[in-house]
C-alpha cells in the first residue's frame, strides 16, 4: 500500500539528571563535590533510505520515543547518554513542524535530526568554587524535544508523467521500463505513484507515472494535491494527450492550467507526446498536432504509439537531453544544528544579555523568555532550593530581576520561565 502522507508524535529522550555527591574516603576528611553530570537524551533521526517506497509504517507506529539519558552518580561518573532513534524514511520525505519545514531528505543515506533529546544536568562538581566548597547544587536533565511532525512524500524523478485520465501514462511507462502499473481501458486507473527505469544509450531515466488530472485539481480536486505534490521535483514533464481527443489543443490547455496554478510547474521544461497514433492518417495527426501549437507555439510534439512501439527511442533521447539540461531542483536549506551550551556560567556581552531575554507581564505572574535563561530555568531543580537560589542569582547577573522590579515584581511575586514557576526571592 503507497502511503504518501502521514502525522507521527515525536518525542526525544529526556537528559539525566546530575548527582549531588561527596567524596567519602576514610584518609579525606574534607572530600570534595565529586557528583557526575547526567547522559544526553537520545535524540530522533530521519534517514533516507532507496529502498523505503511509503510512509505507511508511520500509520501503524504512530508514535516514536527515544531513550532517555542516565542520571550521573558518585565519583564524577556520567550518566550514559540515551541511544539515538534512526528512523528510516523514503528519499524525498519532507518533515514540517507546525506547518514549516524542518527537513528535506532528498538524497539516499541522507539523515537529519528531527527531534534533539535534551542535555544532561551537571552535577554537583560542576559548582565547585574558592568561596563555595560544598554545593548542594546540582542541574535536572532538559527534557527532549516533543512535537507532531507532518510527513510528506514527494518523488524524485527525471521525468514526471502529466496528462488528462487515459492519456496512455501507464502504458507508456509499462513499455519504455521495468514498471508494471496497473492498466485497463477507463479513467482513473492509476491511483497511485508508480516509478520505472527507462534506458536509452546507455543512460537512464527515472520515470514517475502519477494519478491524472482533472480540472481543479490545483484546488485539490479529484486526486488534486495528490497528483501535483509527486511532480514538484521531476526535472522535466512529458505531457501525454491522447490523440483520440475531439481537439488536442483543448486537452493539452485543460492540463496546463492546472499546473500553472499550482507551485512553479509552469515554468519546468515539457515535452509534449502525442498518444495511440498507430495507423492513423498523417493527417490527422498533423491536425491534433497543430491544435496544441496553437495553444503553445514552441512546445516539442512527439507522435508515439507505445504498444506498437512507434517513436519511443526519439522522445526518450529529448528526454533525456531535457533533464540533463536542468541543473539540480532548488530544495528548502535546513539546518537543524544549535550550538551547545553547557556552561554553567554566563559570558555574554552586556549588549548580549539585554537582547537575549524579555519579560511579559500578566495579570497573576511575569513570564521571561529568552533561549538561555529558558535553558537554565528547564535544568533547574525546583526541589533544591540551592538550585533556585542559583537560577535567582542568574536572573540578577543578566539584568532580569532588575527589569521585573521596575515593572512591579514583589518578592513574592511569581516567575515563570520555560513552565517552571517561583518567587522572585526565596520564602
Amino acid at each position: 500500500m503507497f502511503v504518501d502522507t502521514a502525522k507521527v508524535k515525536l518525542q526525544a529522550g529526556k537528559g539525566g539528571d546530575g548527582a549531588v555527591s561527596f567524596r567519602h574516603e576514610i584518609y579525606i576528611p574534607k572530600g570534595g563535590p565529586d557528583g557526575g553530570d547526567g547522559g544526553r537524551g537520545g535524540s530522533i533521526i530521519f534517514r533516507a533510505d532507496k529502498d523505503t517506497n511509503t510512509l505507511l509504517d508511520f500509520r501503524y507506529n504512530p508514535e516514536l520515543k527515544a531513550e532517555n539519558g542516565k542520571n550521573g552518580s558518585g565519583t564524577r561518573s556520567a550518566g550514559r547518554s540515551g541511544k539515538d532513534l534512526i528512523v528510516e524514511v523514503p528519499i524525498g520525505t519532507v518533515v514540517k513542524r507546525d506547518g514549516e519545514i524542518i527537513a528535506d531528505l532528498t538524497a539516499d543515506g541522507q539523515t537529519a535530526v528531527i527531534a534533539k533529546g535534551g542535555d544532561g544536568g551537571f552535577g554537583n562538581a560542576h559548582f565547585k568554587s574558592s568561596t563555595r566548597q560544598t554545593p548542594v547544587i546540582a542541574e535536572v536533565g532538559e527534557p527532549g524535544e516533543t512535537f507532531e511532525a507532518e510527513l510528506e512524500l514527494k518523488l524524485l524523478a527525471d521525468v514526471g508523467l502529466v496528462g488528462l485520465p487515459n492519456a496512455g501514462k501507464s502504458t507508456f511507462l509499462s513499455v519504455v521500463s521495468n514498471a508494471r502499473p496497473e492498466i485497463a481501458d477507463y479513467p482513473f486507473t492509476t491511483l497511485t505513484p508508480n516509478l520505472g527505469v527507462a534506458t536509452i544509450d546507455g543512460q537512464d531515466l527515472l520515470i514517475a507515472d502519477i494519478p491524472g488530472l482533472i480540472a481543479g485539481a490545483s484546488e485539490g480536486k479529484g486526486l488534486g494535491h495528490a497528483f501535483l505534490r509527486h511532480i514538484d521535483r521531476t526535472a522535466v514533464l512529458l505531457h501525454l494527450v491522447d490523440v483520440y481527443n475531439p481537439d488536442a489543443g483543448v486537452a493539452y490547455r485543460a492540463v496546463r492550467q492546472e499546473l500553472e496554478k499550482y507551485s512553479d510547474l509552469k515554468n519546468r521544461p515539457e515535452i509534449v507526446a502525442l498518444t495511440k497514433c498507430e495507423g492513423l492518417d498523417p493527417e490527422l495527426i498533423s491536425l491534433q498536432t497543430s491544435s496544441i501549437l496553437s495553444q503553445n507555439p514552441s512546445a516539442r510534439v512527439f507522435p508515439i504509439s507505445s504498444s506498437a512501439h512507434e517513436g519511443l527511442e526519439r522522445l526518450l533521447r529529448a528526454l533525456v537531453t531535457a533533464s540533463g539540461e536542468v541543473s539540480s531542483l532548488q530544495r528548502p536549506s535546513v539546518d537543524r544544528e544549535q550550538p551547545e551550551d553547557n556552561l554553567p556560567t554566563i559570558s555574554l556581552s552586556q549588549k548580549d544579555l539585554k537582547d537575549s531575554w524579555h519579560v511579559e507581564k500578566l495579570s497573576d505572574r511575569f513570564l521571561v523568555h529568552g533561549e538561555k535563561i529558558e535553558k537554565f530555568a528547564r535544568r533547574t531543580d525546583l526541589e533544591n532550593y540551592a538550585s533556585v537560589n542559583r537560577l535567582r542569582d542568574i536572573l540578577k547577573k543578566l539584568g532580569i530581576r532588575a527589569e521585573l522590579t521596575s515593572l512591579g515584581a514583589k518578592p513574592d511575586s511569581l516567575i515563570e520561565i520555560a513552565g517552571k514557576t517561583f518567587t522572585l526571592v526565596e520564602e
